[in-house]
């Protein structure tokens, strides 16, 4: 079974994938927050840098993500990503920001299965690389996968990636297990189940009820970066202890160095790491304390001050 790091807009980028590399490793793929070609011939600098195999680490087999609606915009940004080396393309149907449903992307792609038939007939006859796709069951119901289902088993994916939220649901309530049964039994495609796994014991529920290829972890994995090497070794927090906060305490310093290389500012520093910890906080002994002791901090002494006191008395 293979597990992969979902894309988290805003965090999972070259900086955060690298370290968690060097410190955890673990996923046989990451995929990359989106980019969005338009009309431009090329891609924006940070759309590129984010991308770029030289700042990438060996250690990251890395995918894609584009989100577009039109099959010129995709096929353009694909062969400019297949330029830097990579074989594999990720097409975003699942965001559900409402900015980007509004456009037709993200979870607003699903509205219409004409147009997602014809763009997906134009992207496989013109590309000749690895295409899957990160969805949703719909847009307000999902009823409305019967026909969504139809279009992509009319088309050679490498995989389908599920999450079994509709784009109404945001990331409220469960997983739709029942429409997930349904696309488990008729998909012509291999599958990737995404959706609420953040223990070893939600992996388990998955992958004893589906012989599915690969899971995808995001959130989880962002609250307990050492979450696959406790579903694929076994490890158990309460037994590695203190080398566990330990390891946990050097990411943390890694990425604090190699953003505050990156950022312009001490706000958008303290912006990037308070983000960070609404997740890391999960994995000391008081998760809302902790963030809230971060979100007090005011500059960069208050926040050192602040992780200090975090790691030495409330992991």
């Amino acid at each position: 079974m293979k597990i992969y790091f979902a894309p988290i807009d805003g965090v999972t980028g070259f900086i955060y994938r690298n370290a968690f590399a060097d410190f955890f490793g673990g996923p046989d793929k990451y995929f990359s927050p989106f980019i969005s070609p338009c009309h431009n011939p090329k891609l924006k600098g940070k759309e590129i840098k984010d991308l770029l195999p030289e700042n990438n680490s060996k250690k990251v087999y890395l995918v894609p993500q584009i989100m577009a609606n039109s099959a010129e915009y995709f096929i353009k940004g694909a062969r400019q990503i297949a330029d830097m080396g990579y074989t594999e393309v990720n097409l975003n149907a699942g965001c559900p920001s409402g900015t980007v449903v509004s456009k037709g992307r993200g979870a607003g792609f699903l509205k219409d299965t004409y147009l997602m038939e014809k763009f997906f007939d134009e992207v496989f006859s013109t590309l000749d690389m690895k295409i899957s796709v990160k969805t949703r069951i719909g847009m307000t119901d999902a009823s409305e996968f019967t026909e969504i289902m139809e279009v992509y088993n009319k088309f050679p994916f490498n995989e389908i990636i599920v999450h079994p939220r509709t784009r109404v649901q945001l990331y409220r309530g469960e997983p739709d297990m029942e429409t997930f049964d349904y696309i488990y039994y008729t998909s012509k495609n291999p599958l990737c189940y995404n959706g609420n796994i953040f223990t070893v014991e939600d992996y388990a529920k998955i992958t004893s009820k589906y012989q599915i290829d690969s899971v995808m972890l995001g959130r989880g994995l962002l609250r307990n970066p050492n979450l696959v090497n406790e579903i694929k070794f076994q490890e158990k927090k309460e037994e590695k202890g203190d080398e566990l906060f330990k390891k946990i305490r050097a990411f943390h310093d890694r990425l604090y160095a190699d953003y505050m290389k990156e950022m312009s500012s001490e706000r958008h520093l303290l912006n990037k790491m308070i983000e960070i910890w609404n997740y890391l906080s999960f994995m000391t002994t008081n998760q809302h304390k902790a963030a809230k002791m971060i979100r007090k901090a005011q500059n960069i002494h208050k926040y050192e001050q602040a992780v200090d006191d975090i790691f030495e008395n409330i992991v």
